[in-house]
């Protein structure tokens, strides 16, 4: 397997390494360092893809000067998944590994998830942050999350929040990512019946800048997970789940039906007992909507970003910067 993967490329393994920088003006220039150091120790041909997520501070100067990088940047922020997104579909190698912009994953990682990818002929490595180096607050919430993601999505993985990851270029043909599903990729590509693998990896403490996460970006983390839960039970039978809740409002819109019949044939003054009909409708209207709407959206705006020409986010430039013949 491995000397199949080294014959595609010349003899070389290729790999592109996607990472997402936001206000990164302290980090992006040792990352850049130590993921090149790592790739030319290895032998890998491979391309370093940094995305500017719209970045305030003197990030942008400082990745201008490094090489080799293809520089993509943003019009504005538009978040890690999007970031993360135009990187892939911007990379040219075989394998494509991903990692943050703190400099918490280590680039010293890569090889070994690579090998363990070849060696178990897996499509996916997910990197384990077993000894984790965040804030006791960031670790309580990263692992609520992660139990309730187990109980939902069961990618079988123990920390889908860590960035470093090894896939290969096939596990990206047909996806499109948004909102904050680069959390759930493993749980994507898991479902649409790809190999996955974990292993665990170095995490670093933060040196230098802010941490991006907030409560924010947990709840959207959730409202997500919940779409991904639901894309795996029901996108292909959507109405098993939308035509049951709507059978339990009709048939509470019936008995609320018969209560106000039977009211009727008692005599009772409608005017005064107005709360049986009302619910009458309500319920069976409300059944009647779960059969066409509700979280068909989701599967809507799936079918709009993966076939309209309009994306999610917008590039403002794309430079590849190379080492000069000179140097």
């Amino acid at each position: 397997m491995v000397t199949e993967e080294k014959k595609s490329s010349g003899g070389q393994i290729g790999i592109s390494v996607v990472v997402p920088v936001y206000n990164e003006e302290g980090n992006v220039e040792k990352l850049h360092r130590e993921i090149k150091d790592v790739c030319e120790k290895s032998g890998y041909d491979y391309e370093i893809i940094f995305i500017n997520d719209g970045s305030s501070d003197q990030t942008d100067a400082i990745c201008r000067t490094l090489v080799p990088l293809k520089y993509i940047r943003f019009r504005k922020n538009f978040g890690q998944t999007a970031a993360m997104d135009a990187g892939i579909k911007n990379s040219s190698k075989e394998f494509i590994v991903t990692l943050d912009g703190d400099g918490q994953n280590d680039p010293a990682d890569i090889p070994k998830m690579l090998d363990y990818l070849l060696s178990n002929q897996l499509d996916i490595v997910s990197g384990w942050r077993k000894n984790r180096k965040d804030t006791f607050m960031k670790r309580f919430i990263s692992r609520g999350a992660n139990a309730l993601r187990y109980l939902l999505v069961h990618d079988g993985i123990h920390d889908s929040g860590c960035s470093l990851k090894v896939y290969r270029r096939e596990c990206f043909h047909g996806i499109n990512l948004y909102g904050e599903q680069h959390r759930f990729i493993p749980a994507i590509l898991k479902m649409k019946g790809f190999e996955v693998g974990e292993i665990i990896v170095n995490h670093r403490e933060r040196t230098a800048g802010r941490t991006k996460y907030n409560w924010h970006r947990t709840i959207k983390g959730f409202v997500d997970m919940i779409s991904v839960w639901f894309w795996n039970k029901y996108a292909a039978r959507p109405l098993h789940i939308l035509g049951g809740l709507g059978m339990l409002f009709l048939g509470l819109g019936g008995i609320c039906g018969v209560w106000s019949v039977a009211l009727w044939i008692m005599g009772k003054k409608m005017s005064n007992n107005i709360l049986p009909p009302l619910m009458t409708i309500f319920f069976v209207v409300i059944g009647l909507l779960l059969f066409v709407f509700g979280l068909m959206s989701e599967i809507l705006m799936k079918t709009y970003y993966g076939i309209h020409v309009d994306s999610p986010y917008s590039i403002k430039e794309i430079c590849v910067q190379e080492i000069s013949d000179k140097e």
